[in-house]
């Protein structure tokens, strides 16, 4: 008897210019998982209880992105402490136990961080409330601080980061600095750690902080690459990671989930470089 290919999708909307299928395909063609496919799905939060449910035994996980990362939870036969902390899960596994829901872009994110040389986050600053900034705060929390401040444009809607943040035992200061860009220079400036969720454009105008080389930027924007903060701190000397680290680093955690094995980190990384360089992604 045949053992039915394994099979695994990067669902969300929309999803065209999703990377996730070079990462997994460069890893399993690394582990020698023949037989082995992922895809990538176009599936809105209205969609994705239908998948799910259609989904055979082949199947051992789904990546989720924007907007399913929330939904996510509902589908979600057993969740983890993690994504139950986030109110967010980027992965679900498929197995004879049921669908387990996981976070992995907490791990991309500390391990983009320890790649750049960060081992302790000390002074902090998210930039953004959404679901990626309360994966940064459990980041943060992981590298040992638990009262970052946080800038977002409106304080009133920043409740779901709020209950994260009492979730995961934290207590960040939340401002709507972003709304007086000399307000936030001064605090991104004494920065430790930076860590911008903000959609592409949206952190523009912080461009001009007069960024101290001591301090490493993330920004989870890699498309277009560098932003004008990115460049402004690369150019003060700052450690800079993009996004693509988060990316890379996410779904080597991913991997592990729905293989088993460890994720090659080498192979998926010179995967996306070459699909970067040879077409940097929309």
């Amino acid at each position: 008897m045949t053992t039915p290919p394994r099979r695994a999708a990067v669902l969300g909307s929309p999803i065209t210019h999703s990377l996730s299928p070079v990462l997994h395909r460069a890893a399993y063609a690394a582990l020698g998982l023949d037989g082995w496919r992922y895809d990538a799905h176009e599936c809105d939060e209205a969609g994705l209880p239908r998948f799910v449910d259609g989904l055979g035994p082949e199947w051992v996980g789904l990546s989720l992105t924007m907007p399913l990362k929330r939904v996510a939870l509902a589908v979600a036969d057993r969740v983890s402490p993690l994504a139950t902390a986030t109110g967010a899960a980027n992965t679900l596994v498929l197995g004879p136990d049921g669908r387990f829901a996981e976070n992995t872009d907490v791990a991309g994110i500390v391990a983009a961080l320890r790649e750049s040389g960060v081992r302790q986050a000390g002074r902090a600053v998210v930039l953004g409330a959404g679901g990626t900034a309360q994966a940064a705060l459990a980041a943060l929390r992981e590298l040992g601080t638990v009262d970052p401040l946080v800038f977002v444009r409106d304080t009133g809607r920043a409740g779901e980061l709020r209950a994260a943040a009492e979730r995961l035992g934290m207590s960040p200061r939340v401002e709507a600095a972003l709304t007086d860009p000399e307000r936030a220079a001064g605090a991104l400036a004494d920065a430790d750690v930076v860590i911008s969720t903000l959609p592409a454009g949206a952190a523009d105008p912080l461009a001009a902080t007069p960024w101290s080389r001591s301090t490493t930027v993330l920004d989870v924007v890699y498309a277009p690459w560098p932003t004008p903060p990115a460049a402004a701190a690369a150019e003060a000397g700052c450690a800079v990671v993009s996004g693509l680290a988060m990316l890379l680093h996410q779904a080597v955690a991913q991997v592990e989930l729905m293989t088993g094995h460890p994720g090659p980190v080498e192979a998926m990384r010179s995967a996306l470089d070459a699909v970067t360089a040879a077409q940097p992604p929309l």
